[in-house]
């Protein structure tokens, strides 16, 4: 039976179940990894003697072989080493996680299989610059952008376009008294120039606001597309960044149709950074214009996944995982 590994971590939602689902209705087995309980309750080994290498994993429940798994799913890597900072001096703790955190991703870039998904991959896909630069040769529409920490620049460029948005590169979050916010795209306007002093220390990216007739989500797992768009703009705390309303938009996202050569090109875009997976966003504007905001490695889908029939999603994720449907070939080495 054909072993399955899946690198998430406790707190994931039910779309690991989902997925684990459909992998079992595939006849192969999952393995579970959830990395905020390693190193002090899941133990990771690897091992090279008389010529073999072997993987070991020990959790709670059972010794699993990883070195002869068929497929990986690098699903999540949060909270890493959770509770180990109250179990070390605090003068080891530094040290000791970043020897946990080479650890295991070594082994998950080392793996000789098939992997949906690599920390490699996430690091590539980080580069919303790169985004736009690969999505541009590929012929789609992408906004007027700017990314600066130069406070003249990014006024001249929004004096430029008067209507401006600025957002984060990265999963931007301020933590203050415990308390986590995220922070979102926002409008910037001409009355604000002065706070953009502070792009000293910290750089944006800005881009020119295209207006909306619609915002779609499309999930790409192999060549498989679920494309969805919802009319933002008919809610109020949704109209820049439907994120800031996201739980009340759940249900209203409608499947759609991608035009031909859109599809086409969000494919390509797949075949360049070599990966099974992408959530990418655009936006459509009232002339039905496709504009390409950027494509995330391992974007959410689960509320997406909810709005098919039988949980399509996470049917082509496991598919994709049992070698059932077509795939990209990433393995590293020969």
């Amino acid at each position: 039976m054909n072993k399955i590994l899946i690198i998430t971590h406790t707190a994931d939602n039910f779309s690991i179940e989902k997925v684990t689902e459909y992998i079992e209705k595939n006849d192969c087995q999952v393995i579970r990894f959830d990395v905020d309980l390693y190193p002090l309750q899941n133990k990771l080994s690897t091992t090279f003697q008389n010529g073999e290498w072997v993987s070991i994993l020990e959790t709670p429940e059972a010794h699993y072989r990883l070195d002869d798994i068929s497929a990986i799913w690098y699903r999540r890597a949060y909270n890493i080493g959770s509770g180990l900072k109250e179990e070390l001096d605090a003068k080891f703790y530094g040290a000791a996680m970043g020897e946990i955190r080479n650890t295991l991703f070594g082994f998950i870039e080392s793996v000789d299989t098939y992997s949906l998904g690599k920390p490699g991959i996430y690091r590539r896909l980080d580069s919303k610059e790169e985004q736009l630069k690969v999505a541009d040769k590929l012929g789609l529409t992408i906004p007027d952008t700017c990314i600066t920490n130069n406070p003249d620049v990014a006024k001249k460029f929004i004096l430029q376009h008067r209507n401006v948005v600025a957002k984060m590169q990265t999963g931007f979050a301020i933590t203050e008294d415990g308390v986590e916010s995220v922070v979102f795209t926002n409008v910037v306007s001409e009355d604000k120039l002065e706070e953009l002093d502070t792009l000293l220390y910290c750089p944006m990216q800005f881009q020119k606001m295209i207006e909306k007739k619609k915002e779609l989500r499309i999930t790409i797992v192999g060549r498989d597309v679920y494309a969805f768009e919802i009319d933002s703009q008919q809610f109020e705390d949704a109209k820049v960044d439907w994120r800031k309303d996201g739980v009340n938009l759940l249900d209203k996202w409608v499947r759609t149709e991608l035009p031909g050569d859109i599809e086409e090109k969000l494919l390509e875009l797949l075949d360049i950074y070599n990966v099974d997976y992408g959530a990418i966003d655009m936006i459509v504007s009232p002339e039905n214009e496709y504009y390409f905001i950027e494509i995330n490695a391992a974007g959410e889908f689960f509320w997406l996944d909810n709005l098919t029939e039988g949980n399509l999603i996470s049917k082509s994720i496991a598919d994709v995982l049992c070698d059932k449907a077509p795939r990209r070939n990433n393995m590293v080495m020969a």
